[in-house]
């Protein structure tokens, strides 16, 4: 559910590989989840409504398995809520209708989910897991997460585009962190041996990959905001220029 704007921001700069996944993804999940959708909205379930079961969902699946080592049963409930994110915008779309409350609270709830997934499994390596080290970098990857999507939204409150694509965004970090966590949880529930090396290293990748990109979107706050302000020095110096030239006549 997006806000409507006046003016459409800049648009990053491309990754094709990325763009060409998202693209294909987006339209193959429409196609299945439109249906449902629809049915939904004949029943009169508001897209609202689907937000706040489907973040509800996500913070049940991860914060009642995930602390307790069932990262495969966790990740099966958390998958199933979270393609809520796409059932209440196809929502609106069929509605025909884009509210700025929507999407903020889209938004916001966005995030109150990826907190309670990084922090469900924080909480198992501060537990059972008994591992500071992961349980450290686990809280990075919940934080990092949270600053990443600030940088963004402050940089356009401020009326920059942000025109940056990161490396690794909430769709990769979600992505990343669900799959490996999901298949390492076969070692405890399928005793499949050493899989669950899988969740220590998709905690790192997501550690990595979301510093990287939170040093990309400063670098590039940076430079638009020099832009900027070198844009507004030279129009500031246009318009004195006219009013010295009446003053020396």
């Amino acid at each position: 559910m997006g806000p409507p704007v006046a003016a459409r921001p800049a648009r990053p700069a491309a990754t094709p590989g990325k763009d060409m996944l998202n693209k294909y993804a987006r339209a193959f999940f429409t196609r299945v989840l439109t249906p449902f959708a629809a049915l939904l909205l004949r029943l009169r379930v508001s897209p609202d409504a689907v937000t706040l079961v489907g973040t509800a969902g996500v913070m049940a699946g991860a914060l009642a398995f995930y602390p307790r080592g069932e990262f495969f049963w966790g990740t099966v409930v958390i998958t199933l809520f979270v393609f809520s994110d796409l059932v209440d915008g196809n929502m609106a779309r069929q509605l025909g209708v884009s509210s700025r409350w929507g999407a903020f609270l889209d938004s916001t709830l966005d995030r109150v989910a990826d907190a309670a997934i990084f922090a469900g499994i924080a909480l198992w390596y501060a537990g059972g897991g008994d591992d500071q080290l992961l349980c450290a970098v686990t809280l990075f990857c919940l934080a990092s997460g949270q600053v990443v999507s600030y940088t963004k939204a402050r940089g356009e409150s401020i009326g920059l585009p942000v025109a940056v694509n990161g490396l690794v965004e909430r769709a990769e970090r979600l992505v990343i962190t669900l799959v490996l966590a999901g298949f390492s949880g076969w070692e405890r529930t399928f005793d499949v041996p050493h899989i669950g090396l899988l969740l220590p290293l998709a905690l790192w990748v997501v550690a990595v990959g979301s510093l990287i990109t939170l040093i990309q979107r400063m670098l590039t706050v940076r430079r638009e905001s020099a832009e900027a302000d070198a844009a507004a020095a030279r129009e500031a110096a246009a318009e004195r220029e006219p009013e010295g030239k009446r003053e020396q006549a």
